[in-house]
């Protein structure tokens, strides 16, 4: 169950932030693209889905298989899709689990 709350955390409050930038305070493209940290941050992120996306397509946790955590990703980001796909791997073990 805590693992669901920390998918829940981590969807509702990076994204809850995100959409209210987005809402209030987005300038189009071109500010972002010339925000440095912003970049980084992204990049950095980008990497890590991809770093995490390699290692769950050698070991996976589960019957639950790598696209998903990539998907997931996508939708929430790390904060979210990382607790929630263990917590589904979880709740459908592999065939040698």
């Amino acid at each position: 169950m805590w693992l669901l709350i920390l998918a829940a955390i981590g969807f509702l409050v990076p994204n809850g932030i995100f959409v209210y930038w987005l809402f209030t305070e987005y300038h189009g493209l071109s500010p972002v693209l010339h925000d440095k940290v912003a970049l980084a941050f992204a990049l950095d992120a980008v990497l890590a889905v991809v770093y995490l996306a390699l290692y769950f397509s050698r070991r996976p946790p589960g019957s639950v298989r790598w696209p998903w955590f990539v998907a997931l990703s996508l939708l929430g980001g790390l904060g979210f899709s990382l607790p929630f796909y263990y917590w589904l791997n979880l709740r459908y073990p592999g065939p040698g689990s």
